[in-house]
């Protein structure tokens, strides 16, 4: 089921948002109250940028409009939480699950990156994406607390200095290349992928691969591979013969830099929150 509509506040309704929304939507107040929570409820009010309405004793003014997006297989969507694996205050270390968007979209934020990083701090904080994974991908990622902080860390992305290494399993046997570089570009830019091969598995034809990108294009590891043959598997949008139920076979498993900050090299993988 789903509920896509903007609903006016006129004098004759009430102007507690959950008792406005009972009396508008076809929902119980438990739905819409987790809706609410979920962050599908917007508020447009006028001299006012459109935001996220959580809070189901709102007081509302006449004019103001409350946009609903319900969607019950999203509101319903249990995705494990995020991992914690470093705090540094400017900024913090996590491990993301597959299925998890960075932000939220028109119906909803609680399976987000950044509600998820938001609602794990007891004192408030301010959290600032510095980079993404793809939705379907799992794994290291670093979240900015701070605005200088979100500017440093985004300056050392672009100039190449965080190293991000991925772990990939791909289509087909790649013993004849174990190691090289995919060089296609994509959306008219240069892109470089760098791999090389940790083990061949012969009863499912699949190539375990160490993946390092010199560059930074939407979906490119899954694009590059795809491209020569060997498309990630469980990947839902490219390549063919390699879909799966058990989801997309693409990990972030290793994050190094050089805190902006101090000066101290800080060095995340895989291993070592599993070993913790």
């Amino acid at each position: 089921m789903k509920i896509d509509v903007a609903l006016q506040v006129e004098s004759v309704d009430s102007l507690v948002a959950i008792d406005f929304l009972v009396d508008n939507v076809n929902l119980s107040k438990s739905r819409l109250k987790k809706t609410m929570n979920a962050g599908a409820v917007w508020l447009v009010r006028e001299g006012e940028s459109r935001r996220r309405l959580r809070r189901a004793m709102t007081d509302l003014k006449v004019g103001d409009v409350l946009q609903i997006y319900y969607d019950e297989t999203i509101l319903d969507q249990h995705i494990r939480p995020m991992i914690e694996v470093a705090d540094f205050e400017w900024y913090s270390v996590w491990y993301k699950q597959a299925g998890m968007l960075s932000q939220g979209t028109d119906w909803g934020d609680q399976n987000s990156v950044m509600r998820q990083v938001e609602l794990h701090f007891k004192n408030k904080r301010e959290v600032f994406l510095v980079h993404r994974l793809d939705r379907e991908a799992k794994g290291l990622m670093v979240i900015a607390h701070q605005k200088r902080a979100a500017a440093a860390l985004s300056e050392l992305f672009r100039e190449g200095k965080i190293k991000k290494e991925y772990r990939i399993e791909v289509l087909g046997d790649l013993r004849a290349e174990p190691e090289g570089n995919i060089e296609l570009p994509l959306d008219e830019k240069a892109s470089t992928t760098r791999y090389k091969l940790e083990k061949y598995n012969e009863p499912t034809n699949t190539s375990t691969l160490n993946v390092w990108i010199e560059t930074g294009r939407k979906h490119q590891i899954r694009r590059h591979f795809a491209a020569i043959g060997h498309p990630v598997m469980g990947d839902p949008a490219y390549g063919e013969g390699n879909k799966q139920r058990s989801g997309l076979m693409l990990e972030a498993v290793a994050l190094s830099f050089e805190c902006p900050f101090t000066g101290e090299a800080r060095d995340f993988t895989k291993s070592a929150i599993e070993a913790s």
